[in-house]
């Protein structure tokens, strides 16, 4: 059983589907557990309004969601939306009171035209200001990896992990029982595998060869 687990923000899970399917991979949209979708069910539960700092392709994941006179921030990815003035209404929300939920923290994601910051420091940014602490719902979160199994009758001990980010991908699914496989490929920078403990339980050069180590060790 697979699951295709992702922080990213930049589009919905539609929008994924359809770019996964042109990489010709055989998967359905229940096969997708994104950090939007932890996010909603987030805002859902709290009923709050939502101040959605996310990429305008990411916003048919919040369909339905009151957005008008906000009480709450969301923010992942959102290079088009972050600029002084929607930071600063962020701000004054959350010396309102506001809860300040993230989708996630990485520090920073892979672009074609190389390494580009992430939401992380301007999560932070905001915490810094605020005096406040960010509610985090996408990996490296235990309960983003918990969800993610939900449902496949799969304890975390009988799932693998593979990611090109050691600490949100590796790091996060072995702090939940998951054995951890870290790609050099990505976002992946050398010597990344030594910044987590327990380190890795594969390190390798590429995606096809973790599925090959996992085909012949792991099953």
């Amino acid at each position: 059983m697979v699951r295709f687990v992702t922080n990213t923000t930049k589009e919905s899970k539609r929008d994924l589907l359809e770019r996964l399917k042109k990489l010709e991979f055989d998967i359905s949209e229940d096969e997708i557990f994104t950090s939007l979708t932890a996010a909603r069910n987030l805002v859902e539960q709290k009923q709050v309004r939502p101040l959605l700092l996310v990429d305008d392709r990411a916003l048919p994941d919040f369909k339905g969601i009151q957005t008008s006179d906000p009480n709450a921030v969301v923010i992942g990815l959102a290079p088009e939306h972050f600029h002084y003035q929607t930071l600063n209404q962020a701000f004054r929300l959350l010396l309102d009171g506001a809860p300040l939920i993230a989708i996630h923290k990485a520090r920073y994601y892979k672009r074609k035209d190389g390494l580009a910051l992430g939401p992380g420091p301007f999560v932070t940014a905001l915490e810094y200001a605020t005096d406040t602490k960010a509610t985090v719902v996408g990996k490296p979160e235990k309960t983003f990896f918990l969800e993610a199994l939900r449902g496949t009758g799969c304890e975390p001990e009988e799932a693998v992990m593979i990611g090109d980010d050691c600490r949100d991908d590796v790091g996060g699914a072995q702090d939940v029982g998951m054995l951890g496989i870290l790609v050099k490929t990505g976002k992946y920078r050398a010597a990344d595998e030594e910044k987590v403990s327990p380190p890795p339980y594969l390190t390798c050069e590429s995606f096809p060869h973790a599925v090959d180590h996992i085909l012949q060790h792991l099953l």
